[in-house]
């Protein structure tokens, strides 16, 4: 947990790079990203040294060779700040754009710009993390999320922030275990991953530290996709502070067609909240993905016209006019691409939209049809419209369901999510105390999580004595025959299947209400004349 020292130490630092010009909240995470990057580069090597100096095994490649020692972190951090402005814009930041062979991190700093303003904000930078305790690996990942918690900007491409509590309850229903190859096709700054390894962390401490294991969890365990090169920076950086020593953020557009570079059948865990806002033209996607959706590859290319129009010189020429093409959903074209990463045997956690569930286009019905016929969808969350305020006000939910190619969608479980712990405006403020257990109320994540769990039994057969089973469908979750939802186009909207009890409400006869009306004038019109009579 950060203090309430640090907490407004970086407040006080974020507020400066606002007032020294430094504006978008993206920028500022990535230049804090960067001296991080280059305070742990300095602890890398320092840990060499010292195993070095006790093995008498000289350190190999070491990042700083004898003639740099002046780029080390501890080195230029007491400097005057306008020596350290010039070591660090001039030598250290050009340094690391070229390491290469550091990880992907390192391989996406070729795009990074040092936008630090002012000598006297980078020694203020500087210091502040100077002087928190970066050897608790728990202490970075806190200092960092909450720099991610600032993150109060949408992307063009309806990228947003998921909601921390709610990706470590999707996590907590997925339960990812130590073997496990986990992905997000949709990284951004890798939230989904880093509550994934936290889980993984605290419900394996034992096992996770033995070579094996470690090597699985440090490289090839957690894999980020993303096409945003500040979000893949940025999730990188988060990675490498929650201690995976080689992450794998990959710059990827995962709805392109990439040929036979295509992922298929490779991950066993997808935790995602896809973009949602936007179309993808046909001309890109894969042939696959489009089939999953009743569409016809074929139909791909848009057409192409000429027009005439007349140069510089007056001479008439022939110019190409790209017409538009047909379109189709981010949201299920992304539904589709998880079918196709996962293995047989694959499980999901993913945030759709509503329009989802209960779209009646031929796409919509098409990849509904799959995951309940051919898949095995297991459960749909309805998450209340305000959960991703102040970023938009849709209404989403979450599926989870299970590759198996063969069907055995049974009863699909259903949880109508009212509160999650914060108030459902822009505000989004807190409504529990730190410290203090929230009440049903206050948030449903506890009951959804113990709810969710009772229906499978620790050997991972069917629990069927669960009372999620006998719940009636006016309940808060209750289970539905997937004959129902089959009879119902796949509709999977909670609202098509949950039954709403209406109170009887009696009102006095209109004679009554009439009379007390009465009443009360009376009374009125000898208040009047008591006031009268004072006067």
């Amino acid at each position: 947990m950060l203090t309430g020292k640090i907490r407004n130490q970086i407040d006080q630092v974020w507020t400066m790079f606002w007032t020294g010009g430094v504006a978008n909240p993206i920028s500022v995470i990535e230049q804090i990203s960067y001296l991080l990057f280059i305070r742990r580069l300095d602890e890398l090597q320092r840990t060499a040294e010292r195993r070095a100096q006790a093995t008498g095994i000289p350190v190999a490649n070491p990042t700083f060779g004898p003639d740099e020692q002046a780029l080390r972190w501890n080195n230029f951090k007491d400097k005057d700040p306008n020596v350290m402005m010039d070591i660090v814009q001039n030598q250290v930041f050009p340094k690391i754009k070229a390491l290469h062979n550091e990880g992907s991190f390192a391989e996406h700093m070729k795009d990074a710009i040092f936008m630090i303003p002012s000598a006297k904000l980078l020694d203020q930078v500087v210091q502040l993390l100077s002087a928190i305790n970066m050897d608790d690996k728990d202490t970075k990942g806190d200092l960092y999320e909450y720099l991610l918690s600032k993150l109060q900007q949408s992307g063009v491409n309806g990228q947003f922030r998921t909601p921390r509590n709610l990706i470590q309850m999707m996590v907590e229903l997925m339960q990812p275990k130590l073997g496990d190859t986990i992905c997000d096709p949709s990284s951004g700054t890798c939230g989904f991953l880093m509550a994934a390894l936290e889980y993984v962390e605290n419900n394996y401490k034992q096992e996770v530290n033995k070579p094996e294991n470690r090597k699985h969890v440090n490289n090839a365990m957690f894999t980020g996709f993303d096409f945003d090169k500040s979000m893949l920076r940025i999730g990188a950086m988060n990675m490498l502070l929650h201690g995976i020593e080689n992450p794998s953020v990959l710059y990827r557009d995962s709805l392109q067609d990439q040929g036979d570079a295509n992922i298929s059948e490779a991950y066993n865990l997808i935790l995602a909240n896809p973009p949602f806002k936007g179309s993808v033209d046909f001309d890109i996607v894969a042939p696959d993905l489009l089939r999953a959706l009743g569409k016809n590859p074929a139909a791909k290319k848009a057409a192409v016209k000429y027009k005439t129009e007349k140069d510089e010189d007056g001479v008439e020429i022939q110019v190409e006019v790209k017409a538009n093409g047909p379109t189709e959903k981010s949201e299920l074209l992304f539904l589709a691409l998880i079918l196709r990463m996962l293995k047989v045997g694959g499980r999901a956690a993913v945030i759709v939209p509503d329009g989802v569930l209960f779209g009646s286009t031929k796409s919509h019905k098409s990849i509904r049809e799959k995951i309940v016929n051919e898949q095995k969808l297991e459960a749909v969350i309805s998450l209340p419209s305000g959960v991703f305020k102040p970023y938009a006000g849709v209404s989403t939910a979450i599926l989870i369901f299970t590759k198996t190619n063969s069907g055995g969608t049974d009863k699909v479980w259903f949880y109508d999510m009212q509160a999650d712990g914060f108030s459902l405006d822009d505000k989004r403020a807190p409504l529990v105390k730190d410290g203090t257990e929230p009440t049903h109320e206050q948030s449903n994540i506890a009951d959804i999580i113990g709810r969710y769990l009772s229906l499978t039994n620790h050997d991972g057969t069917p629990n069927l004595a669960s009372p999620e089973h006998s719940r009636k469908t006016t309940e808060q979750s209750f289970m539905v025959p997937v004959a129902n939802i089959t009879a119902n186009d796949c509709d999977l909207s909670l609202n098509r299947y949950k039954k709403v009890v209406y109170e009887e409400v009696k009102y006095d006869s209109p004679k009554e209400i009439l009379a007390r009306i009465k009443t009360l004038q009376e009374k009125m019109a000898k208040g009047v004349a008591e006031l009268e009579n004072l006067l």
